[in-house]
């Protein structure tokens, strides 16, 4: 219910107005109460459904202005406000809200003026009847929505726009020439939400032909962590592109994290790898992140010796690097933690790395199929947790298939 300032009555509030035959909620801002009557008199003449309240100044239609109200018809000459400073402390009160201005100034200027301001139409009192008036306010509150629906859709383009450049900037195409390695890669944000997290990957072949690969796990998930981990896995392609030292590169992207996170306390786990030029062994280095498993005769997650702390946590960090020999047909999953920290509705892990293990050698239709595993894991993971999981997840995977 809306109160009638002026009669102390109730008014119920209608529907808003979208369809002809829908009720249309307006506040006529007036301080002439018997001019303000006769307004009435012309929107109950028109046979339109069309409600209006009584407000006697600007901090009165303040106080009645809800999301039911479709339209303010709107004098320019209040106790409280005059002119264009009517019409701005309305829209203030009441952006969502059509405004015609219904006033008795006829002044051209004041007129384009209050357009321009933010009205949707300017009405002069001497020029009006039940026709024009009811035909302004549909007309009104029809192009206020158009305007608002204007707006939001360019509100959500930008939003998409937004979240390709995420993607192509955390998940990127993999720089292979290598024909006998194949990969696949998945990402689902926390929450089954659209926007993605700070969870990153990628895998770049340099010209020896060894491969270089990275997976990594900005804490937190959301625009800031996304963005960070935009810049450190762009940071990391750079610095195995410029054939820096593999020992060192590690150091390089803390670096850069420090820089880049500001004043935040922000840590990042990596997992990063390297593969010789003849596909015979694996160099990797932990900073805090699951290793990756190692799938061939035998499915096993790789021991690290000495795995160093995330990056961002100490001033001196270290990530001593481990070898591990590859059989022929070997194929590498990297992932990040929430493939693997799902809970039950009691709170317990539903899916350990054990059970990841043991979900990849049970796994028996992939057939080899790097896809197909990949979302084999990711269902069975959302599965045992009972819907979407609570953190980001992103896995990467990479397959020697050379005859």
């Amino acid at each position: 219910m809306v109160q009638d300032p002026s009669r102390g009555m109730p008014v119920q509030a209608g529907a808003e107005g979208s369809d002809p035959d829908d009720e249309i909620l307006v506040v006529i801002v007036e301080d002439d109460l018997g001019y303000a009557v006769l307004v009435e008199e012309l929107l109950t003449d028109s046979g339109q459904p069309i409600k209006s309240v009584i407000a006697r100044s600007v901090d009165e239609a303040k106080a009645v202005v809800s999301a039911a109200v479709a339209c303010v018809l709107l004098d320019l000459g209040l106790p409280d406000a005059e002119g264009l400073d009517a019409l701005e402390g309305v829209l203030a009160a009441a952006p969502d809200v059509a405004v015609v201005v219904l006033t008795g100034r006829t002044e051209s200027d004041l007129a384009l003026a209050a357009v321009a301001a933010g009205a949707q139409d300017y009405l002069t009192k001497d020029m009006v009847d039940s026709a024009s008036l009811t035909r302004s306010i549909r007309y009104a509150v029809a192009r206020k929505r158009a305007i608002d629906s204007s707006r939001q859709l360019f509100a959500s383009e930008l939003v998409a726009a937004e979240r390709v450049r995420l993607e192509r900037g955390l998940l990127p195409s993999p720089l292979l020439r290598d024909p006998g390695i194949v990969w696949a890669s998945r990402y689902r944000p926390a929450g089954g939400s659209l926007l993605l997290g700070g969870d990153f990957f990628d895998v770049v072949e340099l010209p020896d032909s060894s491969l270089r690969a990275v997976i990594g796990d900005v804490c937190g998930h959301g625009p800031d962590e996304a963005a960070l981990g935009v810049a450190l896995r762009i940071a990391w392609r750079s610095l195995v592109l410029a054939e820096v030292d593999d020992a060192v590169v590690l150091a390089h992207v803390e670096s850069i994290l420090k820089a880049e996170r500001g004043g935040s306390d922000l840590f990042v786990t990596v997992c990063d790898v390297t593969v010789s030029p003849d596909r015979r062994d694996l160099t990797l280095r932990v900073a805090g992140h699951p290793p990756p498993l190692l799938i061939g005769s035998e499915v096993q997650s790789l021991e690290v010796a000495g795995a160093g702390v995330p990056l961002g946590v100490l001033d001196d960090g270290s990530w001593p690097a481990t070898t591990v020999n590859l059989e022929p047909g070997w194929a590498l999953l990297l992932y990040t933690d929430g493939l693997v920290e799902g809970r039950t509705a009691g709170g317990e892990r539903c899916w350990s790395l054990d059970g990841l293990v043991d979900g990849i050698r049970h796994a028996a239709e992939w057939h080899g199929d790097l896809g197909v595993l990949a979302d084999y894991l990711i269902e069975s993971a959302l599965t045992a947790n009972g819907g979407p999981l609570d953190d980001d997840l992103a896995l990467l995977l990479l397959a020697d298939r050379r005859q």
